[in-house]
């Protein structure tokens, strides 16, 4: 995502938007398998046989639990609910998940997942869709200030280590400002990114990149 520009051909500069085009066919749900039946069995001993998958079905569950109980429970909160801790600058951030890798410095070559959102929820971007990070320097103005201030730090926040998952409210001024994006014409609503827009975005910090 390129810092905000007075082009009109290409306003998101790197940041390329990949909108799902209207219209689009949904993949059909997948139906759920016809339930086996053994014909063969008398009902008495169907009786004992659902007797005995009950039995093992609890018993599986008992001890399925005893490993599958941390994990869930960490999915649960890198899911849930963030409370954002708002910086000097007035960008707003939340650590899903701390890294373990090395911090991002500015002028590294990096790479990162991200979705970007409004504040209605629309989603106007998203590396995830198109199966790829973005591989940009950061902290030298290839994207735009709230990313280079959310990934490397500074001000009160601090920086990203790889590996890490962390979500930032960025106020108009730190993206795309009053001009917004992707705009088509002279409209404000012809834009994707509205003018004077607060955005969110999910960033994952994936690591240096191989220059």
């Amino acid at each position: 995502m390129a810092p905000p520009s007075t082009s009109t051909t290409s306003p998101l500069s790197r940041l390329l938007l990949s909108l799902p085009k209207p219209g689009a066919a949904r993949p059909a749900r997948a139906s759920p398998p016809p339930p086996c039946q053994d014909s063969s069995k008398s009902p008495a001993s169907g009786l004992v046989i659902r007797r005995r998958e009950a039995a093992a079905a609890v018993l599986s569950s008992a001890v399925l639990s005893r490993f599958l109980l941390l994990p869930a429970a960490a999915d649960a909160v890198e899911g849930g609910e963030c409370p954002l801790e708002v910086a000097p600058s007035g960008l707003a951030f939340c650590d899903r998940v701390v890294g373990t890798g090395a911090a991002a410095q500015q002028g590294q070559l990096i790479k990162a997942h991200y979705t970007g959102r409004l504040e209605d929820g629309t989603v106007f971007d998203s590396s995830y869709k198109r199966g790829k990070p973005l591989t940009f320097r950061v902290g030298v103005g290839e994207v735009i200030k709230g990313w280079d201030q959310g990934i490397v730090g500074g001000e009160g926040i601090p920086p990203m280590l790889a590996g890490g998952k962390r979500t930032l409210k960025l106020p108009p001024a730190l993206a795309y400002g009053e001009k917004g994006a992707g705009c088509r014409g002279w409209e404000p609503t012809s834009c994707v990114i509205p003018p004077n827009s607060t955005l969110l975005f999910d960033v994952e910090y994936v690591g240096r990149a191989i220059s």
